[in-house]
C-alpha cells in the first residue's frame, strides 16, 4: 500500500511507524503539513494514488485542518477529522464520553472569572483547571485555595487567547499515584501501561515511571466505549482508578504503602510484585487523536508499531474493498 504520512516533526514515535512500513516494503510519501497549500479544488500532487493517511501532525489546528482536506480529497485518514475535533477539545471531548456513559470527571465550563470561581468553590480544593486545548500536562493547575483560584484566573484573563477564556473546571480525583494509558484500535487494545508519579500529573511527558499493565474486562468494556464515543480509530485512551483503598495507596515505584508493610514482615510475593487492586471503577478523563506510544513500546512485550501497521493494512484494505463493490 501507499501511505501518507502527514507531519510537522519526526519524531521517535514516526520513526518506529516508518520504520515498520519500510521493512515491509509499503510506500511511503511523507507530507510535512508546513510546506503544503491545501487546495480546495485540487488535491496536492503529495496526495495522488495514497491508500491511506495517517495523520501525526503535532500542532491540533494543523491535524484538524489538513486531515478535513485529505478526506475531502477522497483518501482515508487515520483519524479523521470529526475524531481529531472531538479529541483535541477537552469540552467535546468531556461531552462525548457523558453521552456515551462512560465514567469521566465531573467538570463544569464557564465564560468568565467570577463564574469559574464559583464552579471552583462549588468543587472544593483541591480542584483542577485545565486548557480546552493542549498535552503533556502542560498549563494544567492544580488549586488548593480561593487566593490561588483568584491568582491563576486572572492571569488566564490577561493572557489574551480566547481560549484562555474558556475556564475547564474539573473535579480533582484521588488517584493512586498513577493513571493508565491503553493504545487501542477501533476499541481493542493493542498495549497498556501504567504511569507512576509522586506529582499529581502522571504524563511520561513529566517524566512519570511506567510499567505494563495487564487490563481487567472492567477497563476493557470502557477502552471500548471510550472509543466508540469519540469516532474509533488509533487512540490513546487514559484512564484512572477512583474509589481507591487508602491501604492500597500507591507511590511512585508502584508499590503501596500495604505491599512495603507486607515485603518488609517477610511476605513470600517478590519486592514489587502487584497485590489484587482495591478499587471501585475506573474513570476516563481523556481520549488522545494522535497517540504517542515510544513509551509504552519501551516497557510492553508487544510490538507496538507491528500492530498499529497491521491495523493500517487491515483498515486500507476494507477501504479499497469498498471502493471496489461501490
Amino acid at each position: 500500500m501507499k501511505v501518507g504520512l502527514l507531519y510537522s516533526r519526526i519524531r521517535r514515535d514516526e520513526k518506529l511507524l516508518l520504520s515498520e512500513l519500510r521493512e515491509r516494503d509499503h510506500e511511503i510519501e511523507k507530507i510535512d503539513v508546513r510546506k503544503q497549500q491545501f487546495n480546495i479544488h485540487e488535491a496536492p500532487e503529495a496526495f495522488e494514488d495514497l491508500d491511506i493517511v495517517v495523520d501525526r501532525c503535532l500542532a491540533t489546528s494543523r491535524s484538524v485542518y489538513a486531515t478535513k482536506f485529505a478526506e475531502a480529497y477522497g483518501v482515508p485518514v487515520v483519524n479523521g477529522p470529526e475524531v481529531a475535533d472531538t479529541c483535541a477539545d477537552k469540552v467535546n471531548n468531556s461531552l462525548a464520553l457523558e453521552a456515551a456513559g462512560v465514567p469521566t470527571p465531573n467538570t463544569d465550563v464557564a465564560f468568565t472569572k467570577d463564574a469559574a470561581l464559583e464552579s471552583i468553590e462549588k468543587f472544593g480544593y483541591p480542584c483542577v483547571l485545565k486548557p480546552v486545548v493542549g498535552s503533556w500536562g502542560r498549563l494544567m493547575a492544580k488549586i488548593d485555595s480561593r487566593s490561588a483560584a483568584e491568582a491563576i484566573l486572572e492571569h488566564k484573563e490577561t493572557l489574551g487567547h480566547y481560549e484562555h477564556k474558556i475556564f475547564y473546571v474539573q473535579e480533582f480525583v484521588e488517584k493512586p499515584g498513577r493513571d493508565m494509558r491503553v493504545l487501542a484500535v477501533d476499541g481493542e487494545p493493542i498495549a497498556a501501561m501504567v504511569r507512576s508519579s509522586d506529582h499529581w500529573l502522571t504524563n511520561a511527558a513529566k517524566g512519570a515511571e511506567t510499567n505494563e499493565f495487564e487490563l481487567d474486562d472492567r477497563a476493557l468494556e470502557l477502552v471500548e466505549k471510550a472509543s466508540d464515543a469519540v469516532g474509533g480509530g488509533l487512540l490513546g485512551i487514559d484512564l484512572m482508578e477512583v474509589g481507591v483503598s487508602q491501604s492500597d495507596t500507591q507511590d511512585a515505584s508502584g508499590e503501596s504503602e500495604a505491599q512495603r508493610a507486607s515485603n518488609a514482615n517477610g511476605d513470600s510475593r517478590e519486592q514489587g510484585e502487584p497485590r489484587a487492586r482495591e478499587f471501585e471503577d475506573y474513570t476516563v478523563h481523556e481520549v488522545n487523536h494522535t497517540v504517542e506510544f515510544k513509551a509504552l513500546n519501551e516497557v510492553t512485550d508487544v510490538d507496538v508499531p507491528a500492530k498499529v501497521v497491521d491495523w493500517l493494512e487491515q483498515k486500507a484494505a476494507t477501504e479499497t474493498d469498498a471502493e471496489v463493490t461501490a
